[in-house]
């Protein structure tokens, strides 16, 4: 199996009023392409959070800020094959401590195994961190109305008043 070295694209999505941080593994092949998170047609982050906020989404980086969510994900650069985290090795990270000293996060939730052993192993913050389940297809065994139920406590952070 090939490996290769990648370097995260996307920057990190957030602003001074994010409140949550929601980090996944490293963007897949079609993320990476689409310049955008949680890109492929099949993963049903997106899907999730209309169902969370009940609200249809059009502009995803707006309706994240509206929200007080900040995207990004754990992994800076890794070797990797194809979209697959079980494939991850050479691990580097963001730097999440600096992006959090600009915002009023309080709570970070991963998504998935990966992210969260990840978070887990190089990540050493003293903000709360709460794992939640991977989106992707990969996780057939949830339905979209199981994820909505572990995701549905972002909520309880982001419509918090200050």
């Amino acid at each position: 199996m090939i490996r290769n070295k990648v370097i995260h694209p996307l920057q990190p999505i957030f602003n001074q009023e994010s409140k949550v941080l929601i980090l996944g593994s490293f963007p897949s092949i079609i993320s990476r392409q689409q310049s955008f998170y949680y890109a492929n047609p099949t993963n049903r982050f997106w899907k999730v959070l209309e169902n969370v906020y009940n609200e249809e989404i059009i502009d995803r980086e707006s309706f994240c800020l509206k929200h007080h969510i900040a995207l990004w994900d754990v992994i800076h650069s890794c070797t990797i094959h194809g979209s697959l985290d079980s494939t991850i090795q050479d691990v580097q990270c963001n730097p999440i401590e600096e992006l959090l000293e600009n915002t009023k996060i309080k709570v970070i939730f991963t998504t998935g195994t990966k992210a969260s052993s990840l978070y887990k192993k190089y990540i050493h913050l003293k903000v709360k961190q709460i794992a939640l389940p991977s989106t992707s297809s990969a996780n057939a065994k949830m339905h979209v109305s199981d994820l909505v139920k572990y995701y549905s406590i972002i909520r309880e952070y982001t419509d918090e008043k200050d």
